[in-house]
């Protein structure tokens, strides 16, 4: 609805010449046309975006520092987090930006100076010649990622691993370089990366609670792990087209913008992949002369310099080259330098289209002649990695609702026919193992009759990018639960568990 009501008045906030200065960080709003781009042409994105890529989250498109689209899938919407994953990175290198800018630290710096207390007793010769520099561009001199996990303090993992190449001579994206990168920063700041930023950049841009994960010891992930909203990703973006000035201040130095974001490393030669154009420092090159930060499932925050644009994209994708494709498809050519003629039709279709956009629900029926004989019954589990132990149907009342027993307690998740119904649940199908932290998360559920004798359930973490497609098929006194992730670190579908009734 504010995305409708924003476009609706944009005319009348250019026509106006200039409107009231918006709130702290906010970004002001003109219709596309006033911009150089044709509301047809946004339309086209969206209409391909919502088509081909399962599942778009969010899309904000901004043109010479002005906010011309912006849309959210329900579940997710404005006001809601969403979390970054790698897209972290490109924060975290602004952070070192920063803190060389203070004289904190350099780009030459060795980085076991900075642990001396976690160093191998006998440290190689590749080793004592990583440079903060290596860590920023991913040229470590790593064959493999070293595995940060556990209570051994990560900053000792990382340099007890092996460092077979010469640092600087050998890319490997390697989070955990990252991880050392936000480490450094609080050796030299005595601040964590979240609280470093957060009166130079966060607080200035308008982002307000960002929420960042730490290790066992206590540093910001750096690597991956920030949650913020679909703007502040966009304000992040701007900030970086202007050369880091913002409302006629410097947050970030010009020159580490230009260094930050050219490319330092050679990463690849294929033409048609955008992750073959190079690699800065935290940030990727693109095609058509574009640079960006991304993370996993297609998290984007595309910076189109030629253009003066820049893109915000949430999403929950396999496959994250098409959706940059779209992007040099459908709305790179369409960006012209000059304001086009006016166009309330098309720009009362798009307003439209916007409103309706939503993660598409279970598709099937209602109701079904199986739905009373299974209501109220529940269903018991072998003992599996899930802890899972029982799952129960209601199907009398107006709202159909899956109950859920595991070992941490019995949790209800009310399910929308044909929409979707915000709740929180401690049961997201061992999401909270592989992709998502412990305990209660904010979820939308919607279900549907698949076949007669088939209920499913798609359950949404509309704070990231993932949603699990929950099948239940009755057979006499058995369910068969099926169960697929849309995206996932390794497979998707999970075993099929069933459950008995008992008499």
């Amino acid at each position: 609805m504010r995305a409708l009501l924003l476009l609706l008045l944009a005319p009348w906030f250019s026509a106006a010449g200039s409107a009231a200065q918006p709130p702290v960080g906010e970004l002001p709003r003109a219709a596309p046309e006033t911009q150089g781009i044709s509301s047809s042409s946004v339309l086209d994105f969206i209409e391909a975006a919502d088509a081909q890529i399962d599942t778009m989250n969010s899309f904000m498109l901004v043109r010479h520092g002005k906010v011309v689209t912006e849309g959210w899938w329900t579940p997710y919407d404005a006001a809601s987090p969403h979390v970054l994953f790698s897209l972290s990175k490109s924060f975290t290198s602004t952070a070192v930006g920063l803190a060389i800018a203070d004289g904190k630290l350099s780009l030459n710096d060795e980085v076991m100076k900075f642990f001396p207390e976690d160093a191998p007793a006998q440290p190689g010769a590749n080793l004592k010649s990583m440079r903060v520099s290596d860590l920023l561009r991913m040229s470590t001199g790593h064959q493999t990622e070293p595995a940060l996990t556990g209570s051994e303090p990560w900053t000792r993992v990382f340099l007890a691993h092996a460092v077979p190449h010469k640092p600087g001579t050998h890319f490997l994206y390697n989070t955990p370089a990252t991880y050392m990168l936000s480490a450094i920063v609080q050796k030299a700041t005595g601040m964590t990366v979240l609280d470093y930023l957060r009166p130079r950049l966060f607080e200035p841009l308008g982002i307000e609670n960002p929420s960042w994960g730490t290790s066992p010891q206590g540093i910001t992930l750096g690597g991956y792990g920030l949650s913020i909203r679909t703007e502040d990703i966009a304000r992040f973006g701007q900030l970086y087209l202007q050369k880091g000035e913002w409302r006629g201040k410097h947050l970030v130095p010009a020159d580490w913008v230009e260094t930050a974001t050219a490319r330092q490393t050679s990463n690849g030669s294929n033409p048609e992949s955008d992750w073959d154009q190079g690699y800065g420092y935290q940030f990727w090159r693109c095609r058509n002369g574009a640079f960006r930060g991304d993370g996993a499932f297609g998290q984007y925050c595309i910076v189109m310099p030629a253009q003066e644009a820049v893109i915000a994209i949430t999403s929950g994708v396999r496959n994250m080259q098409a959706v940059l494709n779209l992007v040099w498809e459908k709305l790179l050519p369409a960006m012209r330098a000059a304001p086009l003629p006016a166009d309330r039709e098309a720009q009362e279709r798009l307003s439209k289209r916007l409103g309706s956009l939503v993660v598409r629900p279970v598709a099937g029926t209602a109701t079904s002649p199986t739905a009373a004989a299974v209501s109220g019954r529940q269903f018991f589990f072998a003992e599996n990695p899930r802890g899972l132990e029982s799952v129960a149907f209601e199907f009398t009342g107006s709202s159909p609702a899956l109950v859920v027993r595991t070992s941490k307690g019995e949790t209800r998740i009310a399910c929308g026919s044909g929409r979707w119904q915000r709740g929180v649940s401690s049961f997201v199908n061992g999401m909270e193992r592989r992709m998502v932290g412990p305990g209660e998360q904010k979820v939308a559920a919607t279900g549907a009759w698949t076949a007669d004798n088939t209920y499913t359930v798609k359950l949404c973490l509309y704070e990231t990018p993932f949603y699990v497609t929950l099948s239940f098929r009755f057979e006499g006194d058995e369910v068969r639960f099926d169960s697929e992730y849309n995206a996932a670190f390794g497979p998707t579908a999970l075993p099929q568990l069933v459950g008995r009734a008992r008499q």
